[in-house]
């Protein structure tokens, strides 16, 4: 076979052009790392162009890029760069989030993926902390770096390491003394990015500028500039660049290149927390009803009509869930490859065993048997409630959205669940049920508004321990979604007074409930990673 057609613009030819081989991988125990030594990183974007072209990357998305940043106060300004790509964790989020383990960590340390049994489910998105992984437009599936574990199986460099001219990517093996890179992450001063987030990087950072390594050091969600402040009596501080107080930082930084920062979940995540928490709350709130005496297990309102609205939200849930997929047809894959780890599988039985237990309830309600529905009512309540509450495990696997999380979260939901579930069950009683019902189910969905208006006021008045936390809570009330945001304070806040509206609470309290799911959902997701 032919070495094929000469270069036009240096004459080699393609096999010319290929590397030599490395050092095969020494037997027994092996952990690829890789250096990235920006003090000699000149931005030149070699190794970008080298991995779309080895990996066949389409065009508008990256699986390396290198950023820039400006920093300083003119006239002593440089321009720092770094080479930002997934940073192969020890403790990969994406690994446990992952619902059919289409992204996998290899024995030799690499997160590596595979695109035929990846649903698009994005929750690896979610949970990597550095933004590091995408939808590739043309196979719809989740990608990142894998330090082309193809070419290091076989001897070969990655293809960003063979063409970087400064010879400021390094990739060998940490457990071999004698590497390259051993030596300097033994030796040498070296960085890890976002190491408070414990995933324990693979990727290490020689000389890397503070406002490289950390993203809100360049840039506020607003389009404001961070500068770092000196350090003060309460620690280093972030302050607005130019701000009146720090005339004098020279530590301003501005981002001059970047990729844009997109939210992996949009609106149909936002409403399926809202019609689950509906679904959930459905059939508990009437079934607790009509254990405390308030409601008879003959009325249609528990017979009837909290099976069917629970099944009902519980299906629109899970179309919202599928039609979310970047894969819907592969759907199944959640329960035939199903990954323990992630909450997304947890979930989604968990829904399965509520769903089969509201169908058993509503065939009891044909058959007329009130001890059936009796026992079945008690056994849904506690899956109701695991129902609703789930989605907060589910969201702290997203370990770099750190507005998620809030250990109040799983008490907020359940909350918003018997919210849900009496706004939706009072009109049905005051129809059906008048009476002992109706006033106890306005009494439920007042004080289930009033303790969410609280824990709401909580949440967001308590100082955050992280600055991507207090920046997403910026921009959930101030932001972006502050439209969404407040309305449904009012609205909610409003139905406390459910016992004097009556009725008219349901769907102030349905409406404001979904505006602050939208803004929370939404909100988390907005705060640049990398």
């Amino acid at each position: 076979m032919g070495a094929g057609p000469p270069d036009t613009l240096s004459g080699m030819t393609a096999v010319d052009r290929q590397p030599l081989p490395v050092v095969a991988p020494p037997p027994g125990d092996v952990r690829w790392v890789k250096v990235l030594d920006q003090s000699k990183c000149i931005g030149c974007h070699a190794c970008t162009t080298a991995c779309k072209s080895e990996n066949e990357v389409p065009l508008g998305v990256t699986r390396t890029y290198v950023k820039s940043v400006d920093v300083g106060v003119f006239p002593q300004v440089r321009r720092a760069f770094q080479v930002t790509r997934c940073n192969q964790c020890t403790d990969a989020p994406c690994v446990a989030a992952c619902p059919t383990q289409a992204m996998f960590r290899r024995d030799d340390g690499i997160v590596d993926f595979d695109k035929e049994i990846c649903i698009g489910c994005k929750a690896c998105m979610a949970a990597c902390p550095y933004d590091a992984i995408f939808i590739n437009p043309e196979d719809h599936s989740a990608e990142k770096c894998n330090m082309c574990a193809h070419r290091l199986d076989i001897g070969l460099e990655p293809a960003c390491v063979t063409v970087c001219p400064t010879e400021a990517i390094l990739v060998g093996n940490l457990n071999d003394p004698d590497s390259k890179v051993a030596q300097i992450i033994e030796r040498q001063p070296v960085q890890v990015r976002r190491p408070e987030k414990e995933t324990r990087p693979g990727v290490f950072y020689k000389g890397a500028h503070q406002a490289t390594l950390d993203p809100l050091a360049a840039r506020r969600p607003d389009g404001g500039l961070f500068a770092w402040a000196t350090q003060g009596a309460r620690g280093p501080q972030l302050v607005t660049s130019g701000h009146p107080d720090h005339p004098n930082s020279s530590a301003a930084a501005l981002l001059s290149y970047d990729v844009p920062h997109h939210a992996p979940w949009g609106w149909r995540v936002s409403l399926y927390t809202w019609t689950k928490s509906i679904a959930a709350g459905a059939l508990a709130v009437p079934a607790v009803l009509a254990f405390l005496g308030f409601l008879n297990w003959g009325n249609s309102v528990v017979r009837w009509a909290a099976p069917v609205l629970a099944l009902a939200f519980l299906a629109l849930t899970g179309v919202l869930l599928i039609a979310d997929l970047k894969h819907p047809m592969r759907f199944y894959l959640i329960f035939t490859r199903h990954h323990w780890q992630s909450w997304l599988v947890r979930g989604s039985f968990i829904i399965g065993g509520y769903g089969a237990v509201a169908a058993a309830f509503f065939l009891a309600a044909v058959a007329d048997s009130t001890l059936a529905r009796q026992v079945l009512a008690g056994a849904g309540i506690p899956l109701a409630l695991a129902s609703a509450v789930y989605t907060g495990y589910l969201f702290a696997q997203a370990k770099g959205r750190d507005l998620w999380q809030s250990p109040q979260l799983h008490a907020h939901l359940a909350v918003q669940a018997a919210l849900a579930g009496a706004a939706v069950t009072l009109p049905l009683a005051a129809w059906l049920a008048p009476g002992r019902a109706v006033t106890a189910t306005e009494i439920t969905l007042a004080v289930a508004a009033a303790i969410h208006i609280l824990q709401v006021v909580s949440e967001d008045t308590l100082p955050h321990v992280t600055a991507h936390a207090h920046l997403a809570n910026r921009e959930m009330t101030r932001g972006r979604f502050a439209r969404f945001f407040w309305p449904g304070l009012i609205l909610v806040a409003i139905a406390v007074a459910a016992p004097w509206i009556g009725v008219a609470a349901t769907p102030l309290a349905l409406l404001g409930l979904l505006a602050h799911e939208h803004a929370y959902v939404q909100a988390g997701q907005s705060v640049p990673l990398a």
